[in-house]
């Protein structure tokens, strides 16, 4: 234990001015500065004014003295003692080679405070150092929020899993069920252990008891994952299972089997990388919500995720003061092109919508012609779902169908409201992307705006045409709000399709190219005429045509009006469309 006596002489003659919480958190501060055990004593008279041990746990003691500890206390103290060292030396030095952090630093890190810590003398007894037996399940504070949590300790036979182990993985996912708490999981295994295989791969209380609590848990306490190392098969699962899963780039990677084993069942040759590196998932199977480049982003980004997050399905997400936007609100319309085709940045129109640094985005590099991210209007949590014309003209294909469906689920499971931004020619047609299930596929999005209960506003920006209108929450799907720019066109095609479907061979009939450009103008016109916005608002089609200018606050107004308000669905057991 640090004996800071010498602090106490620092603060003389202030001292009785300095409440009890700001002792508790000078000692807070200075344990984890130190990695130590530390006492505040008061000069002169010696009494502990406050105390914390190295893993933040706060210790009882009488008002002006503590009492010495038994003999056998001293020894339940030296064996915890030994046991929050994790594993053997080499276990350490390994650690340092790959630049990882210590499994308790990484606790320390992400959470203000820890409430208690379960099973730390588990497999105390085996004739090798198994401390905690490899994994540190408990609970404790992050931003004034109760989270359980469990984390692998890689210094312990690289953090692999067995039957201990996973009941302590498996006790906490039951408390977090029960306690209706958010649990976070610190994912760094080398999966299970082989050798011992029987005692807890297939048994009923063991094994995949901790994938069925997360099927359990999943939309009714938020479940947040961090990847720090290469993970496979059962470890793999874990973070998929997970709501939210944060990569840490260079040390992190995931796949259904290393590349050994894909070696020797294939014959091919393959690297960690090419097999699960964040880069891989990012980009190419969406598993990753956010890539961080080092430990220190993955616990702040957690923070982050619980600012949006309730703690359960039953509560509403925190709200905060609210903030202007980064951009102007009344220039809205100074970023949307006349040209219903040319490209810009959809996230320029959400910097002029949405609180200022409040955009959490979800899945950046996955299907990019969608945009899905968490932010805020006014203070409040919104799930914003937007086309991308800057990418493949906003249109809609099946992983960026996937990736919106997703994303409207959680949001809808933790009581999000959503904010839809369309401006989309509709769903990709061809061969290539029927193989590829756009129509299995692209059913999905519409189905989870469908089944949402969750306050829905839709602006149409621009284009909303074919099946993209329905996607992006029309009328007849329970939205709330149908709002429209004048710069937004909703049809059944755009004007060039529709012109050449309908008109295609009297077009072609006319001889003079002059003449047949005129006549497909005019036709164009035409039927630009028909679906015009005004007309449309004339006739109700959308509950509101907004002057740009006005659209953040008639957005803010709406989810402020509709809060609370209830929606009901035909009763069933579950729908049939599996995500």
């Amino acid at each position: 234990m640090l004996d800071f006596s010498a602090f106490s002489m620092d603060i003389e003659g202030e001292f009785s001015e300095t409440t009890d919480q700001e002792l508790e958190a000078m000692a807070t501060a200075l344990s984890k500065h130190f990695g130590s055990d530390v006492s505040l004593v008061e000069e002169g008279s010696g009494r502990v004014v406050a105390s914390k041990d190295r893993i933040g746990l706060p210790r009882r003691q009488s008002p002006d003295t503590v009492e010495p500890a038994t003999e056998r206390e001293c020894e339940v103290l030296e064996e915890i003692e030994t046991i929050l060292k994790g594993g053997p030396e080499r276990g350490h030095e390994k650690l340092e080679q790959i630049g990882k952090l210590f499994v308790r630093e990484r606790i320390d890190r992400l959470f203000d405070e820890i409430l208690f810590e379960d099973g730390t003398f588990a497999n105390y007894e085996a004739e090798e150092n198994l401390a905690t037996d490899a994994i540190v399940t408990g609970a404790g504070v992050i931003n004034d929020r109760k989270v359980f949590f469990a984390a692998n300790d890689y210094t312990v036979k690289a953090g692999t899993i067995a039957d201990k182990s996973i009941e302590k993985l498996v006790r906490m996912q039951e408390h977090a069920i029960e306690a209706k708490a958010p649990i976070v999981y610190l994912i760094d295994s080398s999966g299970g252990r082989i050798d011992v295989q029987s005692t807890f791969y297939a048994d009923r209380y063991h094994g995949g008891k901790q994938f069925y609590n997360q099927c359990i848990m999943s939309g009714r306490v938020p479940q947040i994952a961090i990847m720090y190392g290469p993970n496979f098969a059962g470890t793999a699962y874990q973070p998929v299972f997970s709501d939210y899963l944060i990569m840490v780039r260079d040390i992190s990677a995931m796949a259904i089997a290393s590349p050994r084993m894909v070696e020797m069942v294939t014959g091919t040759e393959t690297s960690i990388d090419d097999l699960g590196s964040p880069d891989m998932h990012a980009r190419h199977t969406g598993s990753v919500d956010i890539v961080v480049d080092d430990e220190a982003e993955a616990a702040g980004t957690v923070h982050d995720l619980l600012e949006y997050l309730p703690q359960n399905y039953s509560q509403q997400p925190p709200q905060v003061s609210g903030r202007r936007p980064a951009e102007d609100p009344t220039a809205v319309d100074t970023i949307i092109p006349d040209e219903p085709n040319a490209p810009y940045d959809v996230h320029r129109l959400i910097d002029h919508l949405v609180d200022e640094e409040s955009f959490l985005e979800l899945k950046p590099e996955f299907a990019p012609e969608m945009i899905t991210g968490l932010a805020r209007i006014d203070g409040r949590p919104i799930g914003v779902i937007a086309n991308q014309p800057e990418v493949k003209s906003g249109a809609i294909y099946p992983d960026s169908s996937l990736k919106g469906a997703g994303f409207i689920w959680q949001c809808d499971a933790y009581n999000i409201p959503l904010l839809y931004l369309c401006d989309s020619p509709g769903y990709m047609v061809g061969e290539q992307i029927e193989r590829e299930g756009i129509l299995q596929k692209g059913r999905k999005l519409v189905y989870a705006t469908s089944c949402a209960t969750v306050p829905k506003v839709s602006v149409f920006v621009r284009k909303g045409y074919g099946a993209a209108t329905y996607a992006m929450a029309s009328p007849a799907f329970d939205t709330d709000s149908t709002l429209a720019l004048p710069s937004s066109e909703i049809a059944v095609m755009g004007p060039k399709a529709a012109v050449n479907a309908v008109y295609a061979n009297k077009l072609a009939d006319i001889d003079d190219p002059e003449q047949r450009a005129q006549r497909e103008k005019e036709l164009r016109e035409e039927y630009r005429e028909d679906i015009d916005i005004h007309k449309l608002a004339s006739e109700m089609v959308v509950d509101e045509l907004v002057p740009p200018r006005d659209l953040r606050a008639e957005i803010a107004n709406r989810f402020e009006m509709y809060d609370g308000k209830e929606k009901h669905r035909p009763d069933r057991k579950h729908g049939a469309m599996l995500f």
